[in-house]
């Protein structure tokens, strides 16, 4: 009887942790095979075949639908490159270049992958609109307040996530490139 007892408890914690582990990969966008640049991540092969159990479940859940290998690759970031979050009431700056791509596109989202609501209705850029240095760099601030050049409002909120999707690029499944693609830089300038 006390076999039966361990054994009943053993199979319900192990229910429980496998359980546990997979809504926390699922909720949290944990998942294997990502390429890493600075701030941002992406997992190229999330619009493919090839693509691993955990992301196809946190796919699943939010709704979104993944750009395809053939079409380009999506970075995302949730905080600097030093690791902070980034939090709405701070100045963020991006700067620096993209790496090669026909078209890119820089949204921001809260938490939930939601646009942030905001008076003036921007939630991003695009490459053709954005405003660049001769060198043909350029400097995106999110910030709560309005500024001056390209500028994104944060509305103030607690916490939120930056998407760059690159279109019609090198950069994923073919090229594995990562550590050495030239993403921007992303710098808290300072908080309240």
């Amino acid at each position: 009887m006390q076999l039966l007892g361990g054994l009943f408890i053993t199979i319900v914690i192990a229910i429980f942790l496998g359980l546990g582990a997979t809504w926390y990969t699922t909720v949290r966008g944990v998942s294997f095979g990502g390429v890493t640049s600075g701030a941002w991540t992406a997992w190229p092969k999330s619009g493919t075949q090839d693509i691993e159990p955990y992301a196809r479940a946190a796919m699943a859940r939010s709704g979104e639908l993944p750009l395809g290998s053939g079409d380009g690759v999506a970075f995302r970031a949730s905080g600097d490159d030093s690791g902070r979050p980034f939090d709405g009431r701070c100045v963020v700056t991006l700067a620096g270049t993209t790496p090669l791509a026909r078209y890119w596109t820089l949204t921001l989202y809260d938490r939930d992958g939601n646009l942030v609501p905001n008076a003036v209705g921007r939630h991003g850029f695009t490459s053709l609109e954005i405003v660049r240095a001769s060198d043909g760099t350029f400097a995106i601030t999110v910030s709560p307040q309005a500024r001056p050049g390209n500028w994104l409002p944060s509305g103030g909120i607690d916490r939120y996530q930056l998407v760059l999707r690159l279109y019609d690029t090198a950069v994923g499944v073919a090229t594995r490139a990562g550590r050495e693609t030239p993403m921007p830089s992303v710098r808290t300038e300072g908080c309240p």
